[in-house]
């Protein structure tokens, strides 16, 4: 079967635009990961999980994706907002929470962290965000090689602010630290849209106003702040610091690529400024090149039961609350918490919601039992020389700027209504299951302390005795254990709920 034309929104010229990779059949692909200072919420695994299925997407169709996605461990302030950051080191406020976990006794049984030690406080929250990328089925948590740390790539970043500097697309200000001037690089904002003279003014608050005595332009942005009081540091030609946060995905993206122009740059829509607009300046400034990236896609917000995710609103959640069951009450399978997060165009606001995830979990479980209905088998299956129409309009639907919600509504119009023929069926799930990845179950076997089947025998059992009270209350504590609990021509079946 053909694949169709593919396209998608390029942020960089506001318009969609045919994908051909520059060296193809490889993709190039840099995602803007984690800063590994706290646990990953659900809103950054929205962006990271668009990413995912864009890579699945890709390598349905053919193309062998090399994707990086960096985990951010040292620079980031907590103003990041402001183009040249500021506030506090977030290493520093990561180590007073860890601080008040250990005296609190509610780090996980068994860590042993020194909060003072800003390295293994990367380590650890890095480690837990590859624990949950893995859960949800993220490709690239495999590939360590493919998940940089920016403590690994000062040395990369420091080169690369050398260069600029003596391009003069940099200089060493009054207070020592070094900026890229926004005047030197007559494309900036049109990533975003701002125009330097708007970045004059403030623009709406994304500019700092610390030093601007020592900057030419108040847009100037931070490539490396000699600190020697800061947690993380290094020695470098301009005094012992640490870099800015722009300048480690440039580096890290050149470095592991080895390519002065991707073909892919993703992130969520709060990067576009200043994040991606100063990469592709000191990128692009660097290298000569015109572009860094010849598509930048975007993932919009995620909404929390139709509010702004916020701590102080209490409806802020991470993967492994929600896996866990605070949102819902009761345990949430991995595949449903990945469906619900993908489900939506990654270009359109998304409601996280408990009916959204109670969908999802109807829908996963109508998928596995139409695979297991037609003897799907996982490391047979391929899509490739079956000809159906609802095969055609699924991959249709995802070369048309990934709309997984159309191809989603192509797979369950199908799954209403299969052909007879079970090799169309198994190519249907192969494709799905590649690009959405929920076939599969936990790894890991459950925990319960029982085995349900036993213990739905036993109900059996307890009924042919007449111990109708037996039954009832093996019943009761299967169901508390979340299991749904039915009786059928064959006997009682214990199903354990995804949501």
């Amino acid at each position: 079967m053909p694949v169709p034309e593919i396209k998608f929104y390029n942020s960089l010229t506001k318009s969609f635009e045919p994908f051909e990779p520059i060296n193809a059949p490889v993709v190039t692909m840099y995602n803007c990961g984690p800063t590994v200072y706290d646990y990953a919420h659900i809103g950054n695994f929205k962006s990271f999980l668009f990413a995912d299925v864009l890579r699945r997407f890709l390598e349905l169709t053919g193309y062998d994706v090399e994707q990086v996605m960096n985990l951010t461990d040292v620079g980031h302030m907590t103003d990041d907002q402001n183009a040249d950051g500021g506030g506090q080191d977030k290493m520093a406020a990561a180590g007073e929470r860890l601080a008040e976990a250990k005296k609190s006794g509610k780090l996980p049984e068994g860590t042993e962290l020194d909060p003072n030690d800003p390295y293994a406080i990367a380590k650890f929250y890095g480690d837990a965000f590859i624990e949950d990328a893995k859960q949800l089925g993220i490709k690239v948590a495999s590939e360590p090689e493919h998940l940089p740390r920016a403590t690994e790539h000062v040395s990369h970043m420091q080169a690369l602010i050398k260069t600029l500097v003596e391009k003069d697309h940099a200089y060493v200000a009054d207070d020592g630290a070094v900026y890229f001037s926004v005047q030197s690089f007559p494309a900036y904002g049109k990533l975003s849209g701002n125009t330097l003279e708007e970045l004059r003014g403030g623009a709406g608050g994304r500019v700092s106003e610390t030093n601007q005595s020592s900057k030419r332009h108040p847009a100037d942005f931070l490539l490396w702040k000699p600190d020697d009081s800061h947690l993380m540091k290094w020695d470098s030609p301009w005094g012992t610091g640490y870099p800015g946060w722009h300048i480690e995905c440039s580096a890290m993206a050149r470095a592991v690529l080895k390519q002065d122009v991707i073909d892919i740059h993703t992130g969520g829509e709060d990067n576009i400024f200043p994040h991606h607009e100063c990469e592709i300046a000191q990128s692009c400034s660097a290298t000569g090149e015109d572009s860094f990236a010849r598509f930048w896609m975007h993932g919009r917000h995620l909404m929390v039961e139709g509010q702004k995710m916020s701590k102080s609103k209490g409806n802020f959640y991470t993967v492994r609350q929600v896996i866990d069951g605070d949102f819902t009450g009761r345990p949430v399978d991995p595949a449903v918490l990945r469906l619900e997060l993908i489900k939506a165009h990654y270009r359109s606001n998304m409601n996280f919601t408990a009916k959204g995830v109670e969908d999802s979990a109807s829908a996963v479980k109508k998928v596995r039992a139409f695979a297991q209905s037609v003897g799907y088998d996982t490391s047979q299956a391929t899509w490739q020389g079956v000809e159906h129409e609802a095969l055609a309009e699924f991959i249709a639907a995802l070369a048309d700027d990934l709309n997984t919600a159309k191809a989603l509504g192509v797979m369950f119009a199908y799954l209403n209504e299969p052909a007879d023929d079970a090799k169309v069926s198994c190519a249907m799930l192969a494709a799905f299951d590649q690009v959405f990845a929920v076939l599969g179950g936990p790894d890991e076997p459950s925990d319960d302390g029982f085995d349900a089947d036993v213990r739905a025998k036993a109900i059996d059992q307890a009924r042919q005795d007449k111990d109708y009270a037996a039954a009832d209350a093996i019943r009761a504590e299967l169901e508390v254990a979340g299991y749904e609990v039915k009786t059928t021509k064959d006997g009682t079946v214990a199903t354990k709920k995804l949501a």
